[in-house]
């Protein structure tokens, strides 16, 4: 069971789910910005560079079709959060970095929803907030500990922020056993592919091009007199300077081996529930929903009347590899709905999967996302948001626009952007990256039902996440 792509593209209708491709770049060229990868961050950052500086020349090279990797297959949280420890930003000698990275990533929801309406993409995008919930003592202990540590740093917004009771819970949504949940407004639902091809139509209109079918074999940095360079299998790409917007598909790139981690998601989507299910159900309010346990599920509620739900199957190949078209492992599919009717109970026993797929998301070593550019390379790039960039990216293509173009500005100098020359702590050589990777999965799911089974923490759970470096 498994769309070509995922249920977000078969909904757009086409050729087996898929999209007509652009035409492939037709020889060498020379531009002003090649932007590699026609995801999230790759279509923002040009959109944003063509908005704000028409005289740019940019192309866009992506080697399937446009939102084709992690950005057509998400959950579809455009969450203004952020991967890793808030203090790592206070760590890197700003003593305000964590509150800035919050403001902007906080705004980023409503960017993106100006954006959306500015250029009528249609992708079904509706602010509701995020309802992390705790079914039980320890769970919501933990969510406690992330209200109070936020309040600590000053990173809780009163009024908006809340860690609500069983009864308030309910009111928005009936997930029997709930004992609380954290309700966070600074999130959106979406439908990700809609948004990632509204978007590379909009890239087109702002003046970009963009060229699909065309694979980056190797990105070269400046050599003297010579332009940074991005090789294909089309022809050679010469610009001031080249932007690697790969994410998961990273280390498929020579020198990338070690940057990012590929870590696979997994996700299924029901058949429509119908309304006698959903005057069951709730979630009137269509907030996206994680649970609290160590090995978490996402949801959210889509427009057209479903539960699309994700979590990890296989968390890692061996080798970084990036298989993602084959079937999704039944046992995968099996463990998600598992995990769906645990949450909802008999409301939903019976119902039916209509579609599983999987792709892969970007993880550094230290699980920080990251913004780089060194003009003495003319080499860029962003990401490692670790599943939280459907509204990270576009932070990152702001932030990298400010880059490039040499402005001074607020978004240029977060702390999440490394300085000229630097990039993120390197993972592990294989087998220990394998090794690793699975192991504290699989620390986390011995965490999870040691919890589930004793009512107390775990130190199996703590373990895992003093080894990730989570």
């Amino acid at each position: 069971m498994s769309a070509s792509v995922s249920h977000w593209f078969s909904a757009l209708g086409g050729d087996a789910g898929m999209p007509a491709a652009r035409p492939p770049l037709d020889g060498d060229r020379r531009v002003d910005v090649c932007i590699v990868g026609g995801g999230y961050t790759g279509l923002w950052t040009a959109y944003e560079l063509r908005r704000t500086h028409p005289e740019l020349e940019v192309l866009v090279v992506e080697r399937e079709v446009c939102g084709f990797g992690a950005s057509g297959r998400n959950g579809g949280w455009v969450q203004g959060a952020l991967a890793g420890d808030p203090s790592t930003w206070t760590g890197r000698g700003d003593p305000e970095g964590a509150r800035r990275m919050r403001a902007a990533i906080r705004s980023t929801v409503g960017e993106i929803a100006s954006v959306v309406q500015a250029e009528g993409i249609a992708c079904d995008l509706l602010v509701g907030g995020t309802l992390t919930i705790a079914r039980s003592a320890v769970e919501l202990d933990r969510l406690r500990e992330l209200e109070h540590a936020a309040r600590r740093d000053g990173l809780w917004d009163e009024g908006e922020d809340a860690l609500l009771g069983p009864d308030e819970v309910a009111a928005r949504v009936r997930i029997p056993g709930a004992v609380g949940a954290l309700f966070d407004p600074a999130c959106a639902r979406v439908q990700p592919a809609a948004l990632a091809r509204g978007l590379a139509d909009a890239v087109e209109r702002a003046g970009a091009t963009i060229v699909e079918g065309t694979a980056v074999t190797a990105i070269e940095p400046i050599r003297g007199t010579v332009p940074a360079v991005a090789r294909t299998d089309h022809g050679d790409v010469h610009a001031r300077w080249v932007v690697r917007a790969t994410e998961g598909y990273t280390p498929e790139l020579p020198g990338e081996r070690r940057t990012l981690a590929p870590i696979t998601s997994s996700m299924i989507v029901t058949e429509p529930l119908g309304a006698e299910r959903w005057a069951q159900v709730g979630w009137d309010g269509a907030e996206t929903i994680l649970d609290a346990g160590p090995l978490y599920h996402y949801l959210q509620r889509t427009a057209d009347g479903r539960i699309a739900i994700g979590g990890r199957g296989v968390p890692y190949r061996y080798g970084s590899r990036t298989d993602r078209e084959g079937p999704v492992p039944a046992s995968t599919v099996a463990t998600l709905r598992d995990g769906l009717v645990r949450l909802f109970g008999p409301a939903l026993t019976d119902v039916a999967v209509d579609d599983a797929w999987h792709g892969v998301l970007g993880v550094a070593r230290d699980w920080t996302p990251f913004v780089t550019a060194d003009s003495a390379t003319g080499v860029a790039s962003a990401g490692g948001y670790v599943g939280e960039g459907v509204a990270a990216s576009n932070l990152a293509g702001r932030t990298l626009r400010d880059l490039l173009v040499g402005r001074r500005s607020d978004l240029a100098a977060l702390p999440w952007v490394l300085p000229p020359g630097g990039r993120p702590p390197r993972w592990e050589p294989e087998p220990l990256r394998w090794a690793g990777v699975r192991g504290v999965y699989g620390l986390l799911g011995l965490g999870q039902e040691i919890e589930r089974r004793t009512g107390r923490p775990s130190r199996v759970t703590a373990l895992a996440e003093r080894i990730s470096g989570h």
